[in-house]
């Protein structure tokens, strides 16, 4: 688990870099961009009691891993030993919180990082598990989302000349198809996403 979670931060900060070299003095509010993931995750599984909603997990999962994006950054901001970052990240994923409740458990999460300005990763991973959801899953989304993100930077996303769209498809969808044709255990697996990604999108 280490070893996967240093890569991460290592992409993350160079994620990050990517859209601005000065990322950890831009005072970025992080608690902001995961607290509102949760709501966007909330309505992913379903709350409203006045109509029929159908969980959709695959969205809740998308959103989790989205939310690890700006909770890696976060805890990345004060501390440049990603060692350091990698250890206490740890031991808070290995004391899971106790909810039971999904929404619960999301809003619980949602509330403590507003109050704290800074996410608990006691709750995220107490949200990995009401979504049967391990750490290799989490690490094979999360690189996937990471490389896509770069790809989409590289492709004109920042100008706005991007296509979303391609082949009928959502860019999304075609990483998850990606995903789940790729083993993520394999050396140069990031690299492997990214040639699959560059297969598919138009050239015009």
């Amino acid at each position: 688990m280490k070893e996967k979670l240093l890569i991460m931060l290592e992409m993350q900060d160079a994620m990050n870099s990517r859209v601005n070299a000065n990322w950890r003095q831009a005072n970025n509010p992080w608690y902001r961009a995961i607290w509102t993931e949760c709501a966007e995750m909330l309505d992913h599984y379903g709350w409203k009691w006045w109509k029929h909603q159908q969980p959709e997990l695959d969205q809740v999962r998308l959103e989790l891993v989205d939310i690890f994006h700006f909770a890696m950054s976060d805890a990345l901001i004060d501390q440049t030993d990603n060692n350091a970052v990698a250890e206490k990240i740890l031991v808070d994923l290995a004391n899971a919180g106790q909810e039971t409740d999904i929404r619960i458990a999301i809003e619980t999460m949602a509330q403590s990082t507003i109050a704290n300005r800074s996410m608990n990763f006691s709750d995220f991973s107490n949200l990995m598990n009401l979504m049967e959801m391990d750490f290799d899953h989490l690490y094979r989304m999360y690189v996937g989302k990471n490389v896509l993100n770069f790809f989409r930077q590289d492709h004109g996303y920042k100008e706005g000349s991007y296509k979303k769209v391609w082949l009928g498809q959502e860019d999304n969808e075609h990483l998850a198809e990606l995903l789940d044709e790729l083993d993520s255990q394999a050396e140069g697996f990031k690299d492997a996403v990214y040639a699959g990604l560059a297969s598919r999108y138009p050239s015009n």
